[in-house]
């Protein structure tokens, strides 16, 4: 039995185009043990994946503003004891960076990456026992699963499955979750746009919950729902929480998050909205029920979302 690796810690949607690569081992090598090093604020993601077996919370984020913190360093020195502890046939790092580079090299284990011309940080090749070319042009999902497949000897050319939408229980309920919130300003919506999308969606019957993350994001969640009818600015809710939320929803609208790419990657009809970045190489990738519109510097209109959506979930039409 194969024991296998993957280091991808960050960020959420990073974490979710990696899934495919448990899926792509899973089948290839049924039996094999797929370990998961990931930043603790996701680790509930790998988790639902039947195919990992283990989950390793790692906590670089909170690390590096408390460097100077005893603490610290004994929870380092706790990671590095129990990543040579457990022997792993090969350590896959995925994510390209000298942060997870140093992680794989911490771990038991022949270790494989990018090579200096394919990572995102090119210094991170040098910690890897064997390097891969993997064009960086390509899709992070492409990227994931290339990586992984040439570290393992097989192709991966079927069509990319997250793995986590097979346990969903019960129907979609009547609500629609409306992702507003990301983690840089140039990626909003325009909150208008957002009003007159959710009055849509209103009419059709549907309630709008408006998750959040910070105080900044309730309050616009907040405005959002007075100008929406029967919307809802969400308690707050941890990751497994949001999860549900989106697993149970009629459909998602939601900017450039991770969130967004999880409620596709559930299987739930998911309209992505791009206004500051390129869905080409980090939009929704390989789930039929989604859809990405805009891209650098366009913003999508609201009718472009509806007719979008209307495409998706045709019994709205």
């Amino acid at each position: 039995m194969k024991k296998i690796l993957l280091v991808k810690t960050s960020s959420l949607g990073d974490v979710v185009h990696n899934l495919p690569v448990a899926t792509d081992i899973a089948r290839r090598y049924p039996g094999a043990r797929i370990d998961w090093a990931v930043e603790e604020a996701f680790a509930a993601l790998p988790a639902l994946h039947p195919a990992v077996t283990r989950v390793i919370p790692v906590a670089v984020r909170r690390w590096r503003k408390q460097l100077f913190k005893p603490a610290t360093w004994h929870e380092i020195g706790d990671l590095r004891r129990l990543l040579a502890a457990e022997a792993h046939d090969l350590v896959i790092d995925t994510q390209g960076l000298l942060k997870s580079a140093l992680i794989t090299r911490a771990a038991s284990g022949e270790r494989h990456g990018y090579d200096g011309d394919s990572a995102r940080e090119s210094l991170a090749s040098r910690f890897y026992d064997v390097t891969h070319a993997v064009s960086p042009t390509l899709h992070a999902v492409v990227r994931n699963r290339s990586l992984a497949a040439a570290t393992l000897g097989y192709v991966a050319d079927d069509a990319a499955d997250y793995g986590i939408g097979r346990d969903l229980s019960g129907e979609a309920q009547a609500y629609c979750v409306l992702l507003h919130a990301t983690s840089r300003a140039d990626k909003q919506w325009p909150e208008a746009h957002w009003i007159s999308l959710g009055k849509h969606f209103a009419a059709m019957g549907l309630k709008c919950v408006l998750p959040w993350g910070s105080e900044g994001e309730l309050a616009c969640a907040e405005r959002l729902a007075a100008a929406i009818p029967d919307a809802a600015a969400a308690p707050r809710l941890d990751l497994t929480a949001v999860a549900g939320l989106l697993a149970g929803a009629r459909f998602t609208v939601g900017v450039d998050t991770g969130l967004t790419h999880l409620s596709a990657a559930f299987g739930r009809p998911t309209v992505a909205i791009f206004c500051a970045s390129s869905p080409e190489l980090t939009g929704i990738y390989g789930a039929m029920a989604a859809r990405n519109l805009g891209a650098m510097g366009v913003t999508p209109e609201v009718d472009e979302v509806m007719a979008a959506l209307l495409a998706l979930c045709p019994e709205y039409a």
